[in-house]
């Protein structure tokens, strides 16, 4: 399996035009589609030879041998031309379909003037424990495709380029207003450029440049998405259904067991972080600064965290770190998350 490579580093390969394959894979559409546009610019320089040398597959008029008849032709007036393949769930795939998809891909290194990207959506692919046990599919695609891992970006770098999406359309933000719109868009890249540019021309529109925390609630849309914290907070409560109930979605979603259990990880210990410093007299402001947390959001745990006991909150870190250390030794996954649920 050839190596797997990250976001930033596809981007450096493809300052200047060039060949090759590239399987485009991870939790991050967003910035699957913004690395294809950007090899579409660097391979289509000039627009008016664009439909000769830039042929886009999607998963509804897919086949093998469109995928063939779209590489074959060379292209015009250039030394190379790009072919995307996006949206399919190779999880749906029949293997004999998935051997077909490799045939045409391996056929693809007879036409050495193609890029090609096959950009897989979110969810739509198994990728094993990475780097070390990668997935079958996802190890087999890799012997043909140079794999480019798109990691969910961390709250701390969404902020930062939410912050850099407000600059370019003329609009400043402190760190609190990127929070606010994270905390109430989610983490949904589409969703947070399309709530960015609102929140920038209603800012534009009141004649100022800069936003403030309050704009966020009145101009932006709150989006429902995955709450750790609601998970965490009915495990507290004893609401066992509740917590297995959602435990069932996120298992049903392929989200790995390792991930749900370090987002309630997250949660417990930040419960107990901002119970231990309210009990100190700490503060909203000053927490919320220490644990780069929005007031809300600390308001919001020291409600919860103050009707939970002092040894209910450790023993529950506890069992937690526990679990943790069986989901890296065993390979039990969701049982492990059940088995805690039913002991808190």
């Amino acid at each position: 399996m050839r190596p797997i490579i990250k976001e930033a580093d596809f981007r450096r390969q493809i300052k200047a035009p060039c060949g090759g394959g590239y399987l485009f894979f991870g939790d991050e559409d967003y910035l699957k589609a913004y690395a294809v546009r950007m090899a579409r610019d660097v391979i289509c320089a000039d627009p008016s030879f664009a439909i000769f040398n830039d042929a886009r597959l999607d998963v509804m008029d897919y086949t093998a041998d469109r995928l063939l008849d779209a590489l074959m032709p060379p292209p015009m007036m250039a030394e190379y031309k790009i072919v995307t393949l996006s949206g399919l769930d190779l999880n749906a795939m029949r293997p004999s379909e998935i051997d077909e998809l490799c045939g045409v891909l391996e056929a693809a290194e007879e036409y050495p003037y193609n890029l090609l990207i096959v950009s897989i959506p979110a969810k739509g692919m198994e990728i094993g424990y990475l780097p070390k046990r990668p997935s079958g599919i996802l190890n087999r695609l890799g012997e043909i495709l140079t794999p480019v891992h798109f990691e969910r970006t961390t709250p701390q770098k969404l902020a930062g380029w939410v912050g850099r999406h407000l600059e370019h359309n003329g609009v400043g933000a402190d760190a609190s207003v990127c929070r606010a719109l994270i905390d109430t868009c989610g983490s949904d890249m589409f969703t947070l450029a399309a709530e960015t540019d609102k929140l920038s021309y209603y800012v534009l529109s009141q004649g100022r440049t800069a936003a403030a925390a309050e704009d966020v609630p009145y101009v932006c849309c709150a989006v429902e998405e995955y709450d750790a914290f609601a998970l965490a907070n009915a495990i507290m409560e004893g609401r066992r259904e509740d917590a297995l109930q959602v435990l069932a979605q996120q298992r049903f979603r392929r989200v790995e067991p390792i991930v749900v259990l370090g987002e309630i990880n997250r949660v417990f210990c930040d419960l107990l972080t901002v119970k231990t410093m309210s009990a100190d007299s700490v503060p909203s402001a000053q927490i919320s600064s220490a644990l780069k947390m929005h007031e809300y959001k600390v308001g919001l745990y020291q409600r919860a965290s103050a009707a939970i006991p002092w040894d209910r909150m450790r023993a529950t870190v506890t069992l937690c770190t526990e679990a943790d250390e069986m989901l890296k030794s065993s390979q039990r996954g969701y049982q492990v998350l059940e088995r805690l649920i039913c002991a808190i």
